[in-house]
């Protein structure tokens, strides 16, 4: 049992403890003398087995099937989401997970058309040739209405909210009352927001996928997704939800490795600090973005004129340090890379350093200089100083 579970009157906490403090006590266990704050990581695949009765329920007996240092973790998450949790290797094993799980032959799925690129390859391509219809959707709409014929045999709708990398918003409990009303389970990409920012489960949704490898953890150094569902899963409408998913997972072996299972649950104690950071950071460079001449759109859903504000402000406790902005061509946004000395061309998001990704360069259907800024936890002044300077490399000529 966590610490936080053990201040409990009748399965509710007696008070509700705030962001850094839940993270920093997640999925601990109860103080022993002598034992440490936190365990280390298990390096186990086989555990001893009782010679006669063999695999008992409730012990360990091979990592693929449970292993302790992940059930720590688990536990850590699902406190923060408000479910039950489902580790996986990667983001993109967690999400494919969820989708070939529940988008069944001949039923149809929607998907976000300005969501992450890989998702939507994969939905485009496997899901497809597995005889899925596949629907894309804008994140920020307009969905089809209660009757609508492409809702007849929908069995998955998948919203990813702010969506990555134009950061438009949906209202997930409006769409989560939507898919009740046709039976389907919704489920909502948490990557960007983290549970930290967005409530998912509490807004309705049956599931909140994220991949744990950006924000989540935050100092790029392991690969690691997740699913999150509500308790109890009795009367979904595909039953037992988590565990039809366990069971994906066991005979996939997406699984995580121990370490870095324990790197992420040491990385959790910090999210409230780096988020909040984070959040300064993107809300003083989106002013810095705005304000120049070179750059011809910004998207930050924390600014008051987003479109996606409003929206981003009702369903949203914190905004995300990401910030994404365009610049004429690729050109610019070489001249503005190769002048800065703070900012990283790197891929991924939500790690400590402040990273520029063109999203393009992957494949990703955007505009040339279409940039994913990643804001990390340098001093605000700094980086307001570093993109000034690199803003101005960007707008001068190539000659």
């Amino acid at each position: 049992m966590s610490t936080l579970g053990d201040a409990m009157t009748g399965g509710e906490p007696i008070r509700r403890y705030g962001d850094g403090t839940r993270c920093v006590r997640a999925g601990l266990p109860p103080a022993v003398p002598g034992h440490p704050l936190r365990p280390g990581p298990v390096f186990a695949a086989p555990f001893h087995l009782d010679p006669v009765a063999g695999p008992q329920p409730g012990l360990d007996d091979y990592a693929r099937y449970n292993h302790p240092t992940s059930r720590d973790l688990e536990a850590a998450i699902g406190e923060l989401e408000g479910g039950d949790c489902l580790l996986f290797g990667s983001g993109m094993a967690a999400v494919s997970g969820a989708l070939l799980t529940f988008a069944r032959p001949g039923s149809t799925v929607l998907v976000p058309s300005d969501g992450y690129y890989a998702t939507r390859r994969f939905v485009e391509t496997t899901l497809a040739d597995l005889g899925v219809t596949v629907v894309t959707v804008p994140t920020a709409g307009p969905y089809p209405a209660l009757g609508d014929p492409v809702l007849d045999h929908c069995s998955l709708i998948l919203l990813e909210t702010p969506a990555n990398p134009g950061l438009d918003v949906c209202d997930i409990a409006t769409l989560a009352a939507l898919g009740r009303a046709a039976g389907a389970l919704v489920a909502v990409d948490n990557t960007t927001a983290t549970p930290l920012g967005q409530q998912p489960l509490a807004l309705g949704a049956d599931l909140s996928i994220a991949s744990a490898t950006k924000a989540m953890t935050g100092h790029s150094d392991l690969l690691l997704g997740y699913v999150c569902c509500l308790r109890p899963d009795a009367g979904r409408p595909d039953g037992d939800v988590l565990g039809r998913l366990r069971t994906w997972r066991r005979a996939t072996g997406a699984i995580a490795g121990a370490f870095e299972v324990w790197l992420a649950h040491r990385s959790l104690a910090t999210l409230d600090l780096r988020l909040a950071r984070q959040e300064a950071n993107a809300r003083a460079l989106t002013e810095v973005l705005l304000a120049h001449p070179v750059v011809t759109s910004v998207r930050w859903p924390g600014h008051p004129d987003d479109p996606a504000a409003a929206i981003a402000r009702r369903q949203m406790s914190r905004m995300p340090g990401l910030v994404t902005f365009t610049l004429p061509d690729k050109p610019a946004v070489d001249r503005l890379l190769t002048a800065s000395r703070l900012i990283t061309a790197a891929t991924s998001f939500g790690g400590l350093h402040t990273c520029a990704d063109r999203r393009a360069q992957w494949g990703d259907d955007t505009a040339e200089g279409l940039v994913r800024l990643s804001c990390g936890i340098e001093d605000p002044d700094d980086l307001v100083t570093d993109l000034s300077e690199a803003l101005a490399a960007a707008g001068r000529s190539a000659d």
